[in-house]
Parts: structure tokens; sequence; C-alpha cells
């Protein structure tokens, strides 16, 4: 009787799944020439503009005609904006084969073409400035009828608003003209630090998939990646003073190495894009790949039958660590470094004599002492390097004394008692508790629902934090998964960080939105998932 009731209720549950789906149409329909991360203060009218691709062109103003980067930028633009004829030439010859015969009609809407879009830059341009977390990036956009201009003060403002320029132009209902509304733009950013973490220590991530991650990060209006490049796993970075570190600690000493031209190449890339490209190094735990050519650095851990976190009480570990940030210094051109200092296990450090001894002639009385000496002697030491540092909350809670320009990053439960407790001691806090991709069953509405000042401060503290990441942890996502798992559930983070905070949470016009950017990403070749359910791409 109960497996006649099983059976019975599972030809139930599918029926209804069935009527469910029959249910004709996209999930939802998508917005046309809409923007994301939503503009602070957009004015957009129901007239419109024809955008002609083969037509079109950028007009550089007068002052900002010697700027290589600007150029640089609109010449990744203009391919950008060509690839939309690639949209129209394929409705025509659908149109074709089907013997569908249409002209384009104008209507009262129609303002005429928009061939030209002038660039206005005007501050001053340093072809070699590198982004920092103080950069400019507001700007402000006028397509009328009397008026196509780009202005912004910084090269980084140029950025943005070709960004959003770009993702003005749609497909017209009538399938035969690329049409952008009558608009009026000003925005800039609502935190500084917008950014997403990919882990290339559980699984290697090649360079081809870090430079579209890039891509994506540029066409999101996030600004830091955050690249947690070794960890317990392996140890991919090539180190010129420690090469034995990656040859005997990455899962291949040839292939599975990102090489110094790699890293310049990397932050390059990233820099003409206006992204800071942030490396975390994270220690004392997670460091068991460091130990497989240095094992004198780490706790030797019976009770496990391997090594446990670096072992602070040895000269040896400070030593080899000042050398090697002091490399990292000179490689990665941002102003701060990530130190880790997450999920210590002290379970080693209990079982081991030596430390033992160290602590009672330190007059350490608990592990969360012997932390916080050993980090204390690691913020110091990057801090003489002339670096600025980033801990994960755990280093904050365990009474470290910290500069005031390190940030503390939190990551765990109940995050909004701890971002309290953070800015209430008057340190910058960044946030990912909510935004933590590798939770795979979340969806993007999820991520959506969570807003940096969900916790109860006062407006002082509010102002206290920088911004947040999206991290996308590498367990279990590898070269192949790995865009299609961060897009676009990290564009929810995006627009989270970049838009002015919304009334309530309705998600119908957020839907709308990422239901068009989703696509717009594919386009440019960024696989992103659906974000909604059943539908399609114009």
């Amino acid at each position: 009787m109960k497996s006649f009731c099983f059976v019975v209720s599972i030809i139930l549950i599918w029926s209804l799944r069935s009527i469910k789906c029959s249910i004709p149409g996209p999930a939802v329909k998508a917005s046309k020439g809409e923007v994301w991360p939503k503009p602070q203060q957009q004015n957009v009218s129901d007239k419109y503009f024809v955008f002609r691709p083969r037509n079109f062109e950028f007009e550089i103003a007068k002052g900002s005609s010697n700027c290589g980067f600007i150029q640089n930028a609109l010449n990744r633009y203009f391919k950008i904006l060509q690839e939309n004829q690639v949209i129209l030439d394929k409705q025509t010859k659908h149109r074709g084969i089907y013997k569908y015969k249409k002209s384009w009609v104008q209507d009262d809407d129609y303002q005429g073409y928009i061939d030209c879009l002038t660039v206005n830059l005007t501050g001053g341009c340093d072809n070699n400035l590198y982004p920092d977390i103080d950069m400019d990036e507001k700007y402000k956009l006028w397509v009328t009828p009397d008026r196509t201009e780009l202005q912004a003060t910084s090269i980084w403002g140029i950025l943005r608003g070709l960004e959003t320029f770009s993702q003005l132009v749609y497909l017209g209902d009538d399938g035969l003209t690329l049409r952008i509304n009558a608009t009026v733009i000003k925005d800039y950013p609502r935190y500084k630090h917008r950014g997403l973490l990919i882990d290339t220590s559980r699984h290697f991530i090649p360079m081809d998939k870090i430079y579209l991650t890039l891509d994506a990060l540029a066409y999101n209006k996030m600004n830091v990646l955050h690249w947690h490049i070794v960890d317990d796993q392996s140890f991919p970075y090539f180190s010129e003073k420690f090469p034995e570190l990656s040859e005997q600690g990455a899962y291949n000493k040839y292939t599975k190495v990102y090489m110094p031209e790699d890293i310049e190449n990397v932050i390059e890339y990233a820099r003409i894009r206006g992204i800071r490209v942030l490396p975390e190094f994270d220690t004392p735990g997670h460091t068991s790949s460091w130990g497989l050519s240095h094992p004198e650095i780490l706790t030797p851990c019976e009770v496990y039958n391997t090594y446990g976190p670096m072992d602070p009480s040895k000269n040896a570990t400070f030593e080899l660590l000042q050398e090697f940030f002091g490399e990292v210094r000179q490689v990665f051109k941002d102003d701060f470094v990530h130190l880790g200092g997450d999920e210590v296990d002290f379970i080693c450090w209990q079982a081991d004599n030596n430390i033992s001894n160290f602590m009672k002639k330190q007059n350490l009385t608990t592990y969360k002492d012997l932390e916080s000496f050993y980090i204390q002697k690691v913020v110091n030491m990057v801090e003489n390097l002339q670096f600025k540092s980033i801990v994960w909350e755990e280093v904050f809670s365990n009474g470290v004394k910290l500069p005031n320009e390190t940030l503390v990053h939190v990551w765990k439960g109940g995050w909004t008692s701890t971002m309290k407790s953070v800015t209430e001691a008057g340190k910058f806090g960044l946030l990912s508790a909510c935004w933590y991709l590798d939770d795979i069953g979340a969806e993007w509405n999820q991520y959506y629902m969570c807003d940096p000042t969900d916790f109860d401060g006062t407006q002082e503290q509010q102002e206290l934090v920088l911004g947040g990441e999206a991290c996308m942890w590498g367990e279990m996502v590898n070269e192949y998964n790995i865009i299609s798992r961060v897009w676009p559930r990290a564009s929810a983070t995006a627009e989270k960080l970049w838009s002015a905070k919304a009334d309530g949470y309705d998600l119908d016009e957020p839907s709308r939105r990422i239901e068009e950017h989703a696509c717009r990403l594919n386009r440019r070749g960024i696989v992103a998932q659906p974000p909604n359910g059943p539908g399609y791409c114009d």
C-alpha cells in the first residue's frame, strides 16, 4: 500500500510540474537597453535614436586626444559596439530565410541617428596610472537631440561611462533597428571596493579564464580581483626568491604555475580595465603546500601525521616571510595585500613542546594569544614594506592590534554583529558573508537580498564599510565551470555595491534587467548561466 501511495505521489508531483512548465513564454521578460548595475541617477525617455554600428565613431574632445589610455578603451568598446551589427545581420538573414519582408518604419518617438559619441576627459591623463581604492569613477552621460557626450574627470570614470553607453543599445521590437533611448545619466559607485575572489589553489585556473573573469568584472563595474593564489592544496605562484615553493608545491611545476610574466600580464590586463589585482597569501593556516619545500617553518603535528600551521616560535618562519613579502611588494602594484589569518587549527600548536616553551617565555597564556603574536608580526612586517593589509575577521576577533588602514574582511555567519563590532572599534570593514558563490544552491536573487548596511550601526559606522566581495572558492569549480557559476550571480553583488540602496526588496525590476544583462554577457563571450529559468536571448 505504501509503495502504491508513493508511486501515485510521484506521478502527481510530475503532473503538477508539467502543468506549471506548460505556461508559454519566458519566466521573466528581459528589459531592453537597461543598465546593470543600475545608475545612481538616470532620466530616460521613450524617445529613441537609431544606432548604426557601421557608421558609428567615437570623437575625443580637445585636450583628451593624446591620452593613450582612453584610445585603448575606445578601441575595445568600438569592437563591442560593432558586435551589435552581427545581431542585426542575423535577424535580417533569419527573415530572409522565411521570405518575411518588412521595412523599418519611423514613428513619432524616432529622434534621428546616433553615429557619434564625444568622449571628454576633463582631468589629466596618466597612461601609466594604476587603479587604487580612492580612484574617481564618477561620470556623466548625455544621449539627447542636442548632446551626445560622455564626460568624466578621470580615466576610470571614462571606463565606467563607456560600459554604460555600450549597454544602452538594444534591438528594437521591429527586429530591424538597433536603438538607444534618449537618456541622461549621472553615475558614481556607492562603495569604493567592489570585488570578486577567485581561488587558484584548489583548482588551477588557466590564464584565458582569468582574462575572461577580468572582462566580466569590467562589464559589471567591479574594480577588484581578489586573487587567493595559494592554499593547502597547491602553491601555483612562482617566486623568484623561493622557486622551490612552486616546484614542489604546485600540482605540476611546468603547467600549473603562474610565472612572473603571467602575473605581470594579469595586472596589466586588469589595469587598463580599471581593476585592482589584490593578492592573498593566507597564513599561518592554509599553508600545507609551503611545507613541501620548507617543512621547517611549519609545526610538526603527530596528531594528524602531517604538519600544522606555521610555527611562530621560529625565527626562520619570519625570515622567510620577510623575504617572500618583500618580493610580493615588488611584483604586485596595489597598496593592499590580503594576509588571511582565518581557520587556524590550534591542535598542532597544543601538541608541540617547543611552542609551549616559547609561549611561557613570551607570557602568552592562550593559543589565540599565540595567533595574535604571529599575525601582529606579519602585519608589522608588511606595513614596513609599504603594504596596507586586509585580514579575515578572526584576526580582529582575536584582538590583534591592527593599523588604522587595515581592512577587516567579514565572512562568517552572524555577520551583522561582527560588522557592528568592527565599525564600533573604528576599523574599516569589507563584507563577503552573504555573497559566497560556492553555495551552489544559491542564486542571484538570494545574493541580491543582502545589503552592507543591514547591521545596527550609526551613520559614522556605516561609512566605515568600504564595500565587499563575492567569493568563488575553488573546491567545486575549475576552468570548465567557473565562469558559468560566477556569472550572473556575482552581478547581484556588483549592483548592491555600485547602485543606490534600494527601497525594499522588490525583485521584479532587477529580474528583468539581469535577464537582459546575462544575455549581454553571453554575447560578449561570458558563458553566464540563465538567471531566471526558461527564456531566450535576442
